[in-house]
C-alpha cells in the first residue's frame, strides 16, 4: 500500500454509521476498516477507485441478462453469515486461482468471531448446483446501503460467470431491502482483475475529495 493508506479498528457500528463510512470510501475486512488510493498488484501500481451503484438507475445489460439466464438452474439461499465446511473447502479451491495477492484464509475478509455481526449485519448469498455449493457472496447490510465484502466461486464453474451473477443477486437483495445504494467494492482506473465491477449501469466513483461522480 502507500503513504495514503488509512485504517482503524471497529468491532461494532450501527447501520447509519456504516452508510457514512462507505460514502467516505471506507471498506473493512472483519473489524479492520481501511481506505487507500494506490495498490501494488504484482509489479503494477494501480489507482484505486471506490465504486457505488445508485440502485434506482440500474438495469442489467444484455450480457448480464445472459448470465442470469445461464444460471436459472441454480438454487439461491440467503442467511446470516456462518461459514461451514463446504464454504471453507470452496475458498481453498477459489484461492488457487490467484498468482499474486493470494489470500491466506477466508478470515482475512470476514471476522472469525460472530461474522454475521462484526462489525455490522452481514448476510451470505449462497448459490447451489443441486446440493453442491458453487458460489458465496458476503454482503454487509447498512441503513440505506449494502456493501459487498468478498465473493468467491468454484473454479470448475467459471463458465457461469458467477462473480457477475452474485453481484446481480446482491443488487436484487439490496433493492428488496429498500436500499438506495450498493457498494461493489474497489476497482482501479487501470485494467485489473476487478474490471468486471465497472461494467454495471448506475455506477458512481469516489474522487477522494468527498464527491461521488457518475462514471
Amino acid at each position: 500500500m502507500s503513504s495514503q493508506e488509512e485504517y482503524f479498528l471497529c468491532w461494532s457500528a450501527p447501520p447509519g454509521r456504516m452508510d457514512e463510512l462507505w460514502a467516505e470510501g471506507w471498506r473493512h475486512f472483519g473489524p479492520i476498516f481501511f481506505r487507500y488510493r494506490r495498490w501494488l498488484h504484482g509489479r503494477r501500481r494501480l489507482t484505486i477507485t471506490p465504486l457505488r451503484m445508485e440502485l434506482a438507475r440500474f438495469q442489467p445489460a444484455r450480457s448480464q441478462r445472459r448470465v442470469l439466464a445461464r444460471n436459472r438452474d441454480l438454487r439461491v439461499e440467503v442467511g446470516p453469515t456462518a461459514p461451514d465446511a463446504a464454504t471453507f473447502e470452496m475458498f481453498e479451491a477459489h484461492r488457487r486461482r490467484f498468482r499474486t495477492d493470494v489470500p491466506d484464509s477466508l478470515h482475512d475478509f470476514i471476522s472469525p468471531h460472530a461474522p454475521a455481526e462484526v462489525p455490522c449485519r452481514n448476510e451470505t448469498i449462497r448459490v447451489y448446483a443441486g446440493a453442491r455449493l458453487v458460489a458465496a457472496h458476503f454482503l454487509d447490510i447498512g441503513g440505506r446501503a449494502t456493501s459487498s465484502v468478498y465473493s468467491m466461486f468454484d473454479p470448475s464453474e467459471s463458465r457461469r460467470s458467477l462473480g457477475v451473477y452474485t453481484i446481480l443477486l446482491a443488487v436484487e437483495l439490496s433493492r428488496r431491502l429498500g436500499c438506495l445504494y450498493y457498494y461493489p467494492g474497489y476497482a482501479s482506473r487501470e485494467p485489473s482483475p476487478y474490471d468486471y465491477k465497472k461494467n454495471f449501469a448506475g455506477l458512481e466513483e469516489y474522487d477522494w475529495r468527498g464527491r461521488w461522480l457518475p462514471r
